[in-house]
């Protein structure tokens, strides 16, 4: 019996395990503090920026209240919060011009999305053609990572073993309790908000990349998306790089934790990657485990009890973790990210982005403009949590 042709999806693989970041940042308005549609007239005056690769460095996201630093392909975490580090001058003082500070959060803590305006572009407008309210919903901010891996059939082991920790990236770098103006009760609202896209949430975990090949075919013949980029799972292969792209994390609001949980990511896929090379069953948990601990984590961050086992065994999330950095130490010291993988610990023990919001909040009788404060000062390093150490 004759089935359809699959073509086949071509993985570029990378020989090295190499890092690039993408960090998606808000523009607000230095007086009132509510989102600035300004970022078509911060790319004229920024101009074309590009890598040593010749990467774009400042790229157009789905609003125009947005900007997305991208890096080049790095060795090191260190060199790419350092690519990132200069594109952010570049872009402050193009902003600063304009009347504009950077902000950087899973969402903005009162801005009303009904006022935001869209990018025009084919594959934006096609986007909130097919998604109506829920796409125009999307005020929202996160960070990337992508890690190089050498071959194809490593993906889908890599990927589906990574969900593992899944619940600890989303609880470490939560910062999205707000929205609206309101407290959400979640630490991560954007998580939730972001897999209400038809093509977005946790990846399918399939055994291997010819399950893969028959799944964008099925999808492509059927219109749910008409080339890869359409496909906006929090983990996902990125076929043209050669990499795995991690997309759990909220919007990071400094440098010193963009580039500790850069690190955790970094030295999660190649302690995986390496595992698969001698040989290993990588560890796995059910779909249904992996669901309740994304909620688990959006709704509660750190104080997440998270399903570590197919055993049904739980944790508290920040409990696992310290076993976590334990076992990837040894790997940090080869990827020369030890000092930023420890840093990874400091997260909870002065709390997480969404937990210091709420102080932030609470402290100023509940006016979100003092939050937005705070966050802006993070990230322009004036502030009292710009640094991890």
């Amino acid at each position: 019996m004759g089935g359809a042709r699959i073509d086949p999806v071509p993985f570029r693989g990378s020989p090295r395990p190499t890092i690039g970041i993408e960090w998606e940042i808000a523009l607000v308005d230095k007086a009132s503090r509510d989102l600035s549609n300004t970022a078509a007239a911060v790319f004229d005056a920024v101009g074309e920026l590009r890598a040593h690769d010749g990467t774009p460095q400042v790229t157009k996201e789905l609003l125009r209240n947005t900007v997305e630093l991208v890096t080049g392909v790095h060795e090191t975490v260190g060199a790419a919060v350092q690519d990132l580090s200069v594109t952010m001058d570049t872009v402050r003082r193009a902003a600063d011009e304009l009347g504009v500070d950077l902000f950087c959060a899973g969402t903005h803590p009162f801005a009303q999305w009904s006022t935001q305006q869209l990018t025009r572009s084919v594959h934006y407008d096609e986007l909130i053609e097919r998604t109506q309210w829920w796409g125009r919903q999307m005020l929202i901010w996160g960070v990337h990572v992508h890690v190089g891996v050498s071959h194809r059939e490593k993906v889908f082991p890599i990927l589906n073993s990574l969900l593992l920790s899944y619940p600890h990236l989303l609880a470490l770098s939560a910062s999205s309790p707000m929205w609206s103006g309101s407290d959400t009760g979640y630490a991560s609202n954007r998580a939730l908000m972001f897999q209400q896209l038809p093509t977005a949430g946790l990846p399918f975990q399939f055994e291997n990349w010819t399950q893969f090949e028959h799944y964008v075919h099925d999808e492509m013949k059927t219109g749910v998306f008409e080339q890869l980029g359409g496909m906006h799972w929090d983990i996902r292969p990125a076929p043209k790089w050669g990499t795995i792209e991690v997309r759990i994390c909220d919007g990071i609001s400094n440098r010193g934790e963009l580039a500790a949980l850069a690190a955790l990511i970094h030295c999660l896929i190649v302690h995986l990657d390496e595992r698969v090379e001698r040989g290993e069953d990588l560890p796995t948990l059910p779909p249904w485990h992996v669901q309740e601990n994304k909620w688990r984590a959006a709704r509660y961050g750190l104080d997440a009890i998270v399903i570590v086992g197919s055993d049904n065994t739980e944790r508290l999330v920040t409990d696992d973790l310290d076993d976590l950095l334990n076992r990837l130490e040894p790997t940090a010291r080869r990827l020369h990210c030890a000092d930023e993988l420890r840093a990874v610990a400091n997260i909870p023990r002065r709390g997480a982005n969404y937990q210091r919001q709420r102080q932030t909040a609470a402290a100023a009788q509940g006016d979100l403009v003092a939050v937005v404060d705070a966050l802006v000062q993070e990230l322009n390093g004036s502030g009292p949590f710009s640094d991890l150490h």
